[in-house]
């Protein structure tokens, strides 16, 4: 039997988090175990493919049932920033949600995708966990690369040096 969102609690205007398994979908329930969600335009139907979301530029506002978006995958409720942002009435997040469906918007998995889309809409605030932490991982990982680089060039200029002194 298809997944309901009625079995998991949820209520118009939640935010639903779809675990993709290199990244999450982010959708927002309207009721009806619909959800409206941002999508890039030039998707052939491969949700996994996480290279069209890398390349589009368009996104188009969808709404389907939750199970035609989740598929196979699994999903939850979560509301994460309703401890730091003030929700939108759960009305105004429906409203301004089905308004939006047809529409084609810019994409930017960094700075406009799906879940900036869906934050936008329940806070009034876009904001995306993935690309914060994306940006802290790569950020760390920078750090490392240059920390090793910078060891190197220190080893480098030692041995040099010592080099240096033993000659004379």
């Amino acid at each position: 039997m298809a997944p309901t969102m009625f079995d998991n609690g949820a209520k118009p205007g939640d935010l639903i988090e779809i675990f993709r398994g290199t990244y999450e979908h982010w959708a927002v329930y309207i009721g009806g175990n619909e959800v409206v969600h941002l999508i890039p335009s030039d998707d052939s139907g491969a949700f996994g493919n996480l290279l069209m979301l890398v390349d589009s530029r368009r996104a188009q506002v969808r709404r389907q049932k939750i199970w035609e978006v989740a598929g196979s995958n699994d999903f939850k409720i979560n509301n994460f920033l309703d401890d730091e942002y003030q929700p939108r009435e759960r009305h105004i997040i429906v409203r301004e949600a089905c308004r939006m469906v047809g529409e084609e918007l810019p994409y930017s998995v960094a700075t406009y995708n799906c879940e900036h889309f869906v934050t936008e809409l329940r806070y009034g605030k876009p904001e995306s966990r993935q690309v914060k932490t994306a940006a802290v991982i790569g950020g760390v990982a920078a750090a490392g690369v240059g920390i090793v680089a910078l060891g190197a060039v220190l080893f480098s200029l030692l041995k040099d040096d010592d080099e240096r002194r033993h000659h004379k």
